[in-house]
């Protein structure tokens, strides 16, 4: 496997805002360096998660800036840059790349829609402009563009992509592109719930949005499922769950950011047009958090009519 090749778990962390909206930097410096310490594998800022779709491109140079001097080189930091205008992709790619990122997450054009053969188009422009390796990232429920497997092997082939973040819901979409993917290339759940089915079939880690809030036991399912300690990742999973489904009762980041404001770590603050947690859910999401801090206990086997 090449030193590019991301695997484990991932932040997609969170964007930390003052009250006035503006970036607390000294709450992001902080997130950071606990991430680290917890035993996350690599970094991911800017991305939906960190609302870098309201950012200006000097803030989100500054946060992949911060995040990478925190960071010091001991572990990756895989930027977000995407864009549904390609010649901004290239330009925000070199600028992240300039501010310290090792590596970029490119999401699938937004709102333009493009066919198969323009995602292959947009995604090799920018493959072949930048100075960094690139993760594409494939979340049609976001962007309503649909990648296919077949397009994602073909982006595969090309040497400065090095992975994928798979978040269709498709463990069938998963399959074919582990069944077929050339060596060095990882795949990536995108969605928490699904990363121990991918794993199990082989997947290499997940892009995590709980892991803002629970990074050691995230890093651990991941770790145990990679050494095929399945007992160890299904007891994870397992008191995780609550929190994986309670940090998307609403669009994402909101629940994942009210988890970390009942933790200390950061403001209940969200840019429109996006708005903090309804009360109807805080409650979910206190219980969820309780869970996820209790000690792991082992699932109930299931019986087996013969």
């Amino acid at each position: 496997m090449n030193d590019t090749m991301l695997r484990g778990c991932g932040t997609a962390l969170v964007t930390p805002f003052l009250d006035d909206g503006s970036v607390d930097e000294e709450a992001f410096r902080s997130l950071v360096a606990w991430q680290i310490d917890e035993g996350v594998d690599f970094l991911v800022p800017c991305g939906s998660t960190g609302e870098a779709a309201t950012m200006d491109v000097d803030e989100h140079v500054r946060v992949v800036a911060l995040c990478a001097e925190v960071a010091a080189g001991r572990v990756p930091v895989v930027a977000g840059a995407g864009s549904n205008d390609t010649a901004r992709a290239v330009s925000l790619s070199r600028a992240v790349c300039a501010a310290g990122a090792t590596h970029l997450l490119h999401v699938s054009p937004m709102y333009n829609k493009p066919p198969q053969r323009g995602l292959l188009a947009h995604f090799r422009a920018v493959a072949d402009a930048s100075p960094r390796p690139i993760v594409v990232y494939n979340v049609p429920g976001r962007t309503a563009s649909d990648m296919e497997a077949e397009t994602t092997l073909a982006l595969a082939e090309h040497p400065n992509i090095v992975g994928v973040k798979e978040a269709a819901g498709s463990v069938a979409r998963v399959a074919d592109i582990l069944a077929a993917r050339p060596r060095g290339f990882s795949v990536l759940s995108g969605d928490d719930a699904l990363t121990l089915a991918f794993m199990s079939m082989g997947a290499d880690g997940v892009i995590s949005v709980v892991s803002n809030a629970v990074p050691r036991a995230m890093a651990d399912l991941t770790r145990a499922a990679s050494a095929g300690d399945f007992g160890t990742a299904r007891r994870l999973h397992f008191r995780i769950l609550p929190l994986m489904k309670a940090a998307f009762v609403e669009s994402n980041p909101i629940p994942i950011k009210a988890a970390l404001a009942e933790l200390g770590r950061g403001r209940d603050t969200v840019r429109l047009p996006l708005v903090p947690l309804a009360e109807t859910h805080r409650r979910r999401m206190r219980e969820a958090l309780a869970a996820a801090a209790e000690p792991a206990t082992e699932q109930p086997r299931l019986s087996t009519v013969r």
